[in-house]
């Protein structure tokens, strides 16, 4: 059931969202729908710099590592604890609950599996492998954050006891696929988790679209997330550009004990930069809703642009490092790592 938001903020920052002729539109200062044209640049003019090398190097640039499962199976109970399964889907355990964010493990970021963009690192574990899960939030519509293949298979094994949460216009989706215990909400909107009352997870803005086929261009809300416990609370980012939505989020529920903020897919600037965040938005974003830990997501499994392959983690760095805030504060981790926060060393090069 959901529930108005416990401060308050003026009418333009909690109702934002803007439907025209039954479609989403972003409301945010400066904001371009990504054209034509731009498409068209991007993908016959622009320089490729990601130079991905072959598996061998990759390995040791790039190291995928299989999950300590009995972690994974006994959680700490007072800290969190977290898995980079790579590129937006992240498993994240804290106050009992486990919740995994935009869950893809197929081969391809695509409506087949015979085309699209291909992971250049593979997956560190199967969905059969995975602990228990409690909630998934979804972002999304696009194939890199809504995959058919993940979604069929987590409702295969967890059948009802999984909980689902989209933003709005993506329930009928999930239900077509077989998802039963599926909660849609849209911006600002609060909904108590029913396993848990002391639980609960909020829809909220950021700056992106959504689109499956040639039709359906934005008929479903994109979004960020907010999963709040009675010790932690964890914000995931999505999929989004810079936007003033997040110095809002930060007023409204901030501070967060964890986030998870993409930091790659952002070249070339001039047309991604009103879809992604770069690294040093990303650092902005960690600051505007007051994190405590962040995680950076979002890079390192599919080609999707143009910048080097490691150019987000070193980016993210450079900018911590400009801002006297501490490396440890936002990280990245190899893919299948499993970390708990402020317990777990982290090397220099994660």
């Amino acid at each position: 059931m959901a529930e108005a938001g416990s401060d308050t903020l003026p009418d333009e920052f909690t109702n934002p969202i803007v439907l025209k002729n039954g479609c989403y539109e972003n409301p945010w200062k400066g904001f371009k729908f990504p054209g034509l044209g731009g498409l068209l640049k991007f993908i016959f003019i622009s320089k490729d710099n990601s130079n991905i090398p072959k598996s061998q190097e990759l390995d040791k640039t790039l190291p995928v590592e299989k999950p300590d499962f009995a972690r994974l199976n006994n959680p700490p109970p007072n800290d969190i604890q977290v898995t980079w399964i790579g590129h937006a889907s992240v498993l994240v355990q804290f106050d009992g609950l486990t919740v995994l964010t935009d869950p893809i493990f197929s081969q391809r970021a695509s409506m087949s599996q015979w085309f699209g963009p291909k992971r250049f690192r593979p997956i560190p574990c199967e969905v059969k492998e995975l602990p228990n899960i409690n909630i998934v939030v979804i972002s999304h519509t696009h194939y890199d954050h809504l995959d058919h293949g993940s979604v069929q298979q987590l409702n295969e094994r967890f059948g009802k006891d999984l909980a689902w949460y989209v933003p709005k216009g993506t329930k009928q989706w999930m239900t077509n696929v077989g998802c039963e215990n599926v909660t849609e909400l849209t911006w600002w909107e609060e909904s108590v988790f029913p396993k848990n009352t002391d639980v609960k997870l909020v829809c909220t803005p950021c700056q992106h679209w959504c689109k499956r086929n040639l039709i359906d261009t934005n008929k479903a809300l994109w979004g960020s997330w907010i999963v709040k416990g009675p010790k932690h609370s964890f914000y995931f980012a999505g999929d989004t550009a810079y936007c003033e939505g997040f110095e809002q989020i930060g007023r409204k529920y901030g501070p967060f004990s964890f986030a998870a903020i993409p930091i790659g897919a952002y070249e070339p600037r001039n047309f991604m930069k009103n879809q992604h965040v770069n690294p040093e938005e990303a650092v902005q974003i960690h600051e505007d809703i007051k994190a405590e830990n962040s995680l950076g997501i979002h890079w390192g499994t599919f080609k999707l642009t143009t910048e080097h392959y490691l150019e987000p983690r070193s980016k993210l760095t450079e900018e911590l490092k400009n801002k006297n805030i501490p490396i440890s504060s936002f990280f990245t981790l190899p893919h299948g790592r499993v970390h708990v926060i402020g317990k777990d060393k982290l090397s220099c090069d994660e």
